[in-house]
């Protein structure tokens, strides 16, 4: 196997075409063994499957679950599924609209277990039929700090979209209602900013190490 970095400034990830006699393990695509692997995947994934690394994400995939307001076609959508990826979630569930805007998620939706839910009032009964806290995030009034809240393991953590936030039916099925605290002149976080602040929150909490190195 070699890295292919290149002779010039500009980094190049990812490897070149598998040198000499490829393993016997099926968790790789001869495909990508016979020509180069420049995927947004962690190296460890170099030369997998789409199949394999799904599968093994799942195995050992967080108890914790995303869910999004889809009504508007909301470019950060892509950006929360992204970071979903990255800290491995059991399942992003889009809300509303079927079609999303995939632009900021890199492909990594490919990897993750993404459903569909027609309504919010579906979605509170996909997440009560799990036995699923359901942790919303949005400035409102009545919600709590994130900071230092000790927040269930087993939940779906749930945003709206940028403009909208959260709507009533939403904020009254909660378990619990976050906020993260500001000390800045801006009324609200971008929405993606937030989601990835409540997620690390969340992972700080629950996550072990990763036992694979980056």
């Amino acid at each position: 196997m070699t890295d292919d970095t290149g002779d010039d400034d500009e980094r190049i990830v990812g490897v070149g075409p598998w040198e000499g006699e490829p393993p016997d393990d099926p968790r790789l695509d001869p495909e990508l063994l016979a020509a180069v692997d420049r995927r947004n995947v962690a190296d460890h994934y170099r030369y997998w499957s789409v199949e394999a690394i799904r599968a093994d994400l799942a195995a050992r995939a967080q108890p914790l679950h995303l869910a999004l307001l889809n009504t508007g076609r909301d470019l950060n959508i892509g950006s929360l599924v992204r970071t979903a990826n990255a800290f491995n979630l059991a399942s992003v569930q889009i809300v509303g609209r079927r079609r999303w805007n995939r632009r900021g998620a890199m492909v990594t939706d490919r990897y993750l277990t993404v459903e569909h839910r027609p309504d919010v009032a579906a979605l509170l009964t996909w997440a009560r039929d799990r036995g699923l806290a359901v942790l919303g995030l949005d400035n409102l009034p009545g919600a709590v700090p994130l900071e230092g809240r000790a927040l269930p393991r087993e939940a779906v953590l749930v945003l709206g979209e940028e403009s909208a936030g959260l709507p009533d039916e939403l904020v009254d099925g909660c378990d619990l209602l976050l906020e993260i605290s500001q000390h800045g002149s801006t009324r609200s976080l971008n929405v993606a900013a937030a989601g990835a602040i409540a997620m690390h929150a969340w992972m700080s909490q629950h996550a072990a190490p990763p036992s694979t190195p980056r």
